[in-house]
């Protein structure tokens, strides 16, 4: 990826437990204007690099806002970000990219929120609200864990704001979708099973696709070390376990277009020519994958894989 900015961290504070915001500004002139939905890719120290949603008033240039959630099995970004990271660093990140933009002709705008999934729409309430647009958000989020913004959203959002304590009420999809006017548009970000529920439901209900509209960024879950061959160069890669296919060829030196780094815009599909593939993207059709996979996500099961690369 190219156009690196450089920026320094400007703050970072704990907003739960296990959730950290962090802000940050650029070291030489003003950061690039970005639109609500839109996210930037972050480049660790540690060699990782993922994606995260703006969470900032898309008017407010002054600094770069995101918000990360503290994984379990973390790869090192996560991890970084919420151990090592302080005031003061110096990172790189690439230019803002939208792959989650509000609907330009909805009357109505739903947005559904699960924990972390919160972070796109807190650029999105901004702009909703500075349009006088006719929105409502939905967020389930686990009371002092995952409840990130729900004082601040109440303030500013009040009866637009459905809120769901996992300990005191479910979020219903079929009661968010059913008995919706025409012009209607879904947006939801969160956890996959909040994706495919809200999916499900609308399809159930007859909503089109084109008006439901979903985001799934997620770091690349680590898996089994495998071998990689590059087909035009003759070239063999060893591809780590914390390590996705992606980050090994940008390592030896193989760029290739990427925006969301999370098996979802389609941007880094590669064609192979034999080996056996765990797909784990959110892109491709099954037809897709006899002979292409997603290297942010995808990764080598069996035999090796021999990219057309």
């Amino acid at each position: 990826m190219s156009a690196w900015i450089d920026v320094r961290v400007a703050e970072a504070r704990e907003v739960t437990p296990v959730i950290r915001e962090i802000a940050f500004e650029a070291l030489e002139g003003q950061l690039p204007g970005f639109s609500a939905g839109s996210h930037v890719q972050l480049q660790l120290p540690n060699g990782v690099r993922n994606a995260y949603s703006l969470i900032g008033d898309p008017s407010d240039r002054r600094a770069y806002r995101i918000a990360v959630r503290r994984q379990e099995h973390s790869r090192g970004g996560s991890r970084y970000l919420h151990e090592e990271l302080r005031v003061g660093d110096r990172l790189r990140l690439g230019a803002p990219a939208n792959l989650f933009a509000l609907h330009s002709e909805a009357r109505l705008h739903i947005l559904v929120a699960g924990g972390i999934g919160i972070t796109p729409f807190l650029a999105h309430c901004a702009e909703l609200l500075r349009r006088g647009a006719d929105f409502e958000l939905h967020y389930a989020y686990r009371g002092g864990i995952s409840d990130a913004y729900v004082a601040a959203l109440g303030e500013r959002l009040g009866a637009r704001l459905h809120c769901y304590d996992s300990d005191e009420r479910s979020l219903d999809l079929n009661q968010v979708l059913r008995g919706r006017p025409l012009g209607s548009h879904v947006y939801a970000c969160g956890p996959q099973r909040l994706l495919l529920g809200l999916r499900e439901q609308a399809a159930a209900l007859g909503w089109s696709d084109s008006r439901v509209h979903w985001e799934a960024f997620a770091a690349p879950e680590p898996g089994l070390p495998f071998r990689v061959e590059l087909a035009r160069s003759g070239r063999q890669l060893q591809v780590a376990a914390e390590q996705s296919l992606l980050e090994a060829l940008e390592a030896a030196g193989v760029e290739l277009p990427n925006l969301c780094r999370g098996g979802v815009c389609g941007q880094c599909q590669t064609r192979y020519l034999k080996g056996d593939v765990e797909h784990r993207d959110h892109f491709l059709d099954a037809d897709q994958r006899a002979d292409s996979l997603m290297p942010c996500v995808s990764r080598g099961c069996g035999s090796p894989i021999l990219l057309d690369l």
